[in-house]
């Protein structure tokens, strides 16, 4: 009986031992847990890291460039990709654009010239952009502004954006363009764009131009609105009223003036890709369209302006004192401005 006494009170020892606290095996359960879930959090981190990192590199690698299409050699320097910050070309990113720069002179047809450009479903053509001095002040404004304008980053209501094969603008002699001829030379010619030069003929007839519309421009014929173009029969029936008097004494030197301004032009801007197109030729044959689509190589569409001419016929009914310009012309280099150069 003392012995099972004995042995029960030893078993009861045994069973009763002191336990260790539930609070503490908690604890260590609890850190256990932190330390792991820590340690597969950091692994997961590295994974995503390298994941998207080899997606860079890939993203990077995917992005080649624009293959050029197959072309002669020297004509490599007037293709190109212009990726614009604005927005993405999208799917045309690989289709090259031409440069294009139209250097005229005032009342010479370049409006009605732009438009007709414009009217090609991949040709943007971007007005006068440097009649603004402020884009004109020194050749950084210009460049910027020439910069902006190649990036397809312009835009106008000519603008085509994303599928356009070339973009370019309307740039008169006498918006800083000969004043910075040297470094604009050397920018067309580093970003290889083409001119296209636009002259008129008959610079009578251009002064002609020049006075109706500079008259118009302190009258305002039309309702007291000035415009410098019309697209009704009726509009340029009104502005063609207007007979201006040419100052005779001035005439031949104002001439001159004239054709000295766009033989330096073509002297400054020889070394560009360039052509020449005149005025009178355009009118009198519309094929020569097909000859500035081919010079700026994009596809051959059929090209049109709203634009109606104001000033027509004969020269003797458009001058208020035609017999003094008459008498001033004839016999001189100018005589064949007095007769018709074309019809409309």
């Amino acid at each position: 009986m003392a012995d099972d006494l004995c042995f029960f009170a030893k078993d009861s020892f045994v069973l009763k031992a002191p336990k260790k606290s539930p609070l503490v095996l908690r604890m260590i359960v609890l850190v256990f847990a932190m330390v792991c879930g820590i340690y597969i959090c950091s692994v997961c981190l590295k994974q995503i890291s390298s994941t998207t990192t080899a997606g860079f590199l890939n993203i990077q690698l995917t992005e080649r460039p624009c293959e050029k299409p197959e072309i002669e050699p020297s004509e490599v320097p007037y293709v190109h990709f212009p990726r614009p910050i604005s927005y993405s070309r999208a799917e045309c990113a690989c289709n090259p654009v031409r440069f294009f720069a139209i250097l005229s002179t005032q009342r010479s047809g370049s409006g009605w010239f732009e438009t007709l450009l414009n009217s090609h479903i991949n040709i943007s053509s971007n007005g006068e952009i440097f009649s603004v001095k402020v884009r004109r002040s020194n050749i950084s404004t210009i460049t910027e502004t020439l910069d902006k304008i190649y990036n397809l980053d312009w835009f106008t209501s000519a603008s085509k954006n994303e599928c356009t094969a070339a973009v370019g603008l309307k740039w008169m002699l006498n918006q800083g363009l000969m004043q910075n001829h040297k470094e604009i030379v050397e920018y067309f010619n580093m970003r290889g764009v083409s001119l296209i030069f636009l002259f008129r003929r008959n610079l009578l007839r251009r002064m002609i131009s020049m006075l109706a519309n500079s008259y118009d421009r302190e009258t305002k014929q039309l309702n007291g609105t000035h415009k410098s173009h019309v697209h009704s029969p009726h509009e340029a029936e009104i502005l063609a009223q207007y007979k201006p008097s040419i100052n005779a004494t001035l005439l031949i030197r104002d001439l001159k003036q004239v054709e000295d301004t766009a033989a330096k032009a073509l002297q400054y801007f020889n070394s560009t890709r360039h052509t020449i197109f005149y005025y009178e030729d355009m009118v009198k044959n519309r094929t020569k369209l097909v000859d500035v689509m081919n010079f700026l190589k994009v596809p051959r569409r059929d090209l049109m302006s709203r634009q109606v001419k104001i000033h027509k016929g004969s020269l003797s009914e458009q001058i208020k004192n035609w017999d003094d310009v008459l008498k001033t012309l004839k016999g001189t280099h100018y005589e064949s401005f007095l007769q018709a150069d074309y019809k409309i």
